[in-house]
């Protein structure tokens, strides 16, 4: 139950020279960093395997979503990478060719249920039928019944997902934010004590840790916050 292996920092930073600055300024206190598009397209999949290589988990935030074939080759090869997570879209045919594709590896994968930037206008205008809540739960229940290893939603979903997934599966939680902290372009939001609580199992945090003044200092807030639940 040790926070350093459940809190992931977003390195959600323009290039490989910062990111590796932020990597060192945060040192042994950190052990595990997500790599999302930004990073990712200015060399950050190579960035990615020297983490591994150095002992850090790597969460690959790539949201793959594609036809099966498509999907599990992503898969595959990403799997040989040494990556701890990665996310993929929780539409079913796609969970169920990336399940099949990671067989016998690692690699846990992750279904993004709900982006927590995403309200119900926003679903709405995007053409679903479901409210958040009501949809975050529904691509719970497929992305269980497909074999995956844990989701991806926000953190007021967390208590209503742990009932359905059960107590074994990762339950990751972005747009988490620190009491008074700015929410930025986040609409549903919770502090990482509050999230422990509801059931996550991960937080993501990136703005409020390598936006802060002295990054180290706010990830070893969040740590012994979060030590304090767990």
């Amino acid at each position: 139950m040790n926070a350093r292996n459940r809190l992931i920092v977003g390195l959600d930073i323009p290039n490989i020279s910062e990111a590796e600055k932020m990597v060192a300024t945060l040192g042994d206190t950190i052990s595990f960093y997500k790599i999302g598009y930004q990073l990712a397209f200015a060399g950050g999949l190579e960035f990615a395997r020297d983490l591994a290589k150095d002992g850090k988990q790597v969460f690959l935030d790539m949201k793959l979503l594609d036809i099966d074939n498509t999907v599990a080759k992503g898969v595959e090869n990403i799997a040989k990478m040494g990556m701890t997570m990665l996310t993929l879209h929780a539409y079913p045919k796609a969970m169920r060719a990336a399940v099949e594709a990671a067989r016998g590896s690692s690699l846990c994968l992750l279904a993004v249920t709900v982006l927590t930037s995403m309200d119900e206008t926003d679903l709405v205008d995007a053409g679903y039928e479901y409210d958040p809540h009501t949809l975050v739960l529904r691509r719970a229940e497929q992305a269980l019944a497909a074999g995956m290893g844990g989701i991806v939603c926000s953190a007021e979903e967390s208590a209503a997902v742990r009932k359905i997934i059960g107590p074994d599966m990762a339950l990751v939680t972005p747009g988490i934010r620190p009491a008074g902290s700015d929410a930025g372009d986040q609409k549903r939001v919770m502090t990482p004590g509050d999230a422990l609580k509801a059931g996550s199992s991960h937080l993501v945090v990136a703005r409020p840790i390598v936006k802060a003044e002295d990054p180290k200092a706010a990830a070893e807030a969040i740590l012994a916050e979060m030590q304090a639940v767990l």
